[in-house]
């Protein structure tokens, strides 16, 4: 028998591309996602990929209410897969308290319903925000975890100390938090990738969109940094390697060979590329030219920052494997096919 798999937020970006590499690894899975981030035609996408189109409830995780009542009509979740939340960096500045309570109750209630309904498995979506602006690289994860330097960051160094004190209060619930970096690129068909609603708050996605002409220009935030060309240093992985470890990490936490009852991987490529090394590798990559402007640093944003990956690549048996000019490549893809459809 399968089991069956919550995934929050799976019709995101990072949702989409690990609800594909569940189904093709043999687990059933379901979505909960109130789609504020995403459209419901990625269930499309997922399904012309994998043939199988996954069960999907429609619903915000703060009404817990509605929660219980999935709980009730799922009754055999083996584990979550949590990534529902608000996520980005320089918005959570600007309106901390939704961050706060979207990211916090939604958790919260689904650890309650865990401990309600015997569901025993987590894979928590975390970052590498909770290393704030680290005093070495590359960042391992025995690094402190500082004063987090956006309210975003904050949310996430928080709910790992949530996780970790309900698993000490019910030692039937176990769970692992994956830190990741930056995730970019799309799935190679082209059928789903990164799909912002409004104006991209990521590098990748308003580079694209800046090259294939919806936006006049790419904005680079700060070009004083204490790097070698002055811009923002980040790692970034491709966003199937990176769903492929969340798959990994299910199998580890089923199969009870997590070591402890909560365990902490990074996940990067454990190499740090600038904004102007990104736009040269990705003008490369695709032929394109990128047109982009300096603009001051944004608040709550670091210099420099990338993963120490050997705990990941010895415990987990996993590494990120696609080279960053493929990854943009598949970027580009991506943009060239959605804005073909319409």
């Amino acid at each position: 028998m399968k089991s069956l798999i919550l995934v929050t937020g799976g019709t995101g970006y990072i949702g989409s591309h690990t609800a594909v590499e569940l189904i093709e690894n043999g687990f059933d899975t379901v979505i909960i996602d109130n789609l504020c981030n995403s459209k419901p035609e990625v269930l499309d996408g997922i399904e012309s990929i994998t043939g199988v189109k996954p069960y999907f409830e429609n619903f915000d995780l703060c009404d817990l209410d509605r929660l219980r009542q999935f709980c009730k009509k799922y009754k055999s979740i083996k584990a979550i897969i949590h990534f529902a939340a608000l996520k980005a960096v320089g918005e959570s500045v600007e309106i901390p308290l939704d961050y706060y309570h979207n990211n916090f109750e939604s958790l919260i209630n689904l650890l309650r319903v865990m401990g309600e309904f015997d569901i025993p498995n987590m894979v928590f979506s975390s970052s590498c925000t909770v290393y704030g602006q680290p005093d070495k690289l590359p960042v391992t994860e025995d690094s402190p975890v500082k004063k987090a330097s956006s309210p975003y960051g904050n949310t996430k160094q928080i709910s790992e100390e949530i996780i970790q004190d309900v698993i000490a209060a019910n030692p039937k619930i176990k769970a692992i938090s994956l830190r990741y970096f930056n995730p970019i690129g799309a799935h190679p068909s082209a059928k789903i990738g990164e799909l912002p609603l409004g104006v991209p708050l990521n590098l990748v996605p308003y580079l694209t969109q800046t090259v294939i002409g919806i936006r006049p220009e790419l904005r680079v935030f700060g070009n004083d940094y204490d790097t070698p060309d002055g811009t923002g240093i980040r790692d970034y992985i491709y966003v199937v390697d990176l769903a492929k470890a969340h798959v990994i990490a299910v199998k580890r936490l089923l199969e009870e060979k997590n070591k402890n009852p909560y365990e902490v991987f990074n996940l990067g490529t454990g190499r740090g590329y600038s904004v102007f090394e990104i736009i040269r590798t990705f003008e490369k990559a695709t032929g394109e030219k990128v047109k982009y402007k300096i603009y001051p640093r944004r608040p709550g944003d670091i210099a420099a920052v990338y993963a120490d990956t050997s705990l990941a690549n010895r415990e987990l048996g996993w590494k990120a494997e696609t080279s960053l000019e493929q990854t943009l490549l598949t970027a580009w893809n991506w943009e060239k096919a959605i804005r073909n459809k319409k």
